[in-house]
């Protein structure tokens, strides 16, 4: 389910991404610059497949300890990013429109054509590129055919939901969608950082004493707690 949920939670963001970028050109007639948006999502999508091919070559080619390092590391650091994302986009979500469409039109004003594949190609290739570590974890002791099956489903459901987006034919509520995934994504993470802490363990890193990757795991996790659950800062006017 962890593959399942990561690919849908990051390809929505990125789908939502292009669908803002698509809809204001829409909007202002210039739908001209629809080749620079695609461009700019094969450019990203392209990083994305060689960021993960790169990550699942290099797990390959290590054994015994070095694998269980390597793994370990990596779940770690995706732990972290996924909680440090999840927590920014909760503060950030609600500007993340304007934001957008305040690059395209400044690359619209410049008539570059460049700039605006790179607005696409910013916010696509930093899901893609987190959907590929994201997935390394996430498949790690688990059935790949059920994790490949999870990701398609996933990746499919957040192109749907993309574009409805775009077309404006249904009303999707932003808020609960993005509570309801964060949630599951947060139990994600869990998994991630006790997964990556007993790998770390078993490479002779960290002490194999349960009462020490309990107490690692609540200092770990005891902030993204705080920082997920406590109220947005009011905006000042």
């Amino acid at each position: 389910m962890g593959a399942g949920v990561v690919v849908l939670r990051e390809g929505f963001e990125a789908s939502l991404v292009v669908g803002i970028v698509c809809a204001f050109l829409d909007r202002t007639g210039r739908r001209d610059g629809f080749g620079a948006v695609w461009a700019g999502v094969a450019a990203a999508l392209a990083l994305s497949l060689l960021v993960g091919a790169a990550l699942f070559a290099a797990g390959a080619e290590l054994e015994g300890s070095s694998e269980k390092v390597f793994e370990g590391t990596v779940m770690l650091v995706a732990a972290g990013l996924l909680k440090w994302r999840i927590c920014w986009l909760r503060g950030r979500a609600r500007f993340l429109k304007k934001e957008i469409e305040g690059r395209t039109q400044a690359a619209l004003d410049a008539g570059s054509a460049v700039g605006l594949a790179l607005v696409v190609f910013i916010g696509v290739a930093r899901e893609g590129v987190e959907t590929a570590l994201f997935l390394f974890s996430a498949v790690e002791g688990t059935n790949t055919i059920i994790s490949l099956i999870g990701s398609l489903v996933g990746a499919a459901v957040a192109v749907g939901l993309g574009y409805l987006f775009y077309r404006g034919s249904h009303r999707l509520n932003l808020r609960t969608f993005f509570n309801a995934t964060s949630a599951l994504l947060l139990l994600f993470a869990g998994y991630l950082l006790a997964f990556g802490l007993h790998e770390l363990s078993e490479a002779g890193v960290l002490p194999e004493s349960e009462a020490v990757l309990v107490g690692a795991f609540v200092v770990l996790a005891a902030p993204t707690l705080y920082f997920f659950f406590r109220k947005p800062r009011a905006v000042a006017a």
